[in-house]
């Protein structure tokens, strides 16, 4: 009982914080990524607007859920958010530019996608990716904000679900498993098959395949 107050209490929280800021700032939006650390694939951001009166049971940390919990949040996101936008930035602009401007590139994408002029932007980390509007880092974001939670799952599963049409089309790597990431399993499969189009050469400065 007390955890499920607890979790409770968080829940509110999150969306109290974006109350807080809406009423201080205007129109607001969370930003979260996914896919910075994987060796192969783009790299995922997401914008999210939700209104005042939004309320979604459950809404977390995407890492803090299960998939199929996440899949079920995307869809109830989508219905009630204001706007949304997920974007990317390739592997190849991960390696021209680094992963880290790569995601800052993203997160702009996903900011200018939304369709709707947003006046602030609550991005998780602690790192700012110069958008046209002022910005709030916040570290632990998506625990903290639930606009940024919304961004966090619709990144994450926008992601995943890219891995496995990658799968798909490179079943050789076993996308699907890993999603990327340097698992001993992908290892193996990049040893064996090589690099493909989609592996960050970037990440590889060590590694010969």
């Amino acid at each position: 009982m007390a955890e499920l107050l607890s979790k409770s209490l968080l829940l509110e929280n999150r969306f109290a914080f974006d109350s807080e800021k809406r009423a201080a700032h205007g129109i607001i939006c969370g930003i979260d990524e996914a896919g910075r650390g994987p060796l192969a694939g783009d790299v995922y951001a997401a914008a999210v607007i939700l209104p005042e009166d939004a309320f979604i049971e459950g809404l977390d940390d995407s890492k803090k859920l299960s998939e199929k919990k996440r899949e079920e949040l995307f869809d109830i996101i989508v219905e009630k958010c204001t706007a949304y936008s997920i974007a990317t930035a390739s592997a190849k602009e991960i390696d021209e530019v680094n992963i880290l401007n790569a995601t800052f590139l993203a997160m702009r994408r996903a900011v200018e996608g939304l369709g709707i002029k947003v006046d602030f932007a609550l991005v998780d980390g602690n790192r700012d990716p110069k958008l046209y509007c002022p910005v709030e880092t916040v570290v632990k974001g998506d625990s903290r904000s639930a606009s940024i939670a919304a961004a966090s799952i619709l990144a994450k599963v926008a992601r995943d679900r890219y891995m496995k049409a990658l799968d798909e089309k490179y079943p050789e790597y076993l996308f699907a498993k890993h999603k990327g990431y340097g698992t001993k399993l992908h290892y193996e499969m990049i040893a064996k098959y090589g690099f493909c189009p989609e592996h960050r050469q970037s990440f590889f400065k060590k590694h010969k395949a």
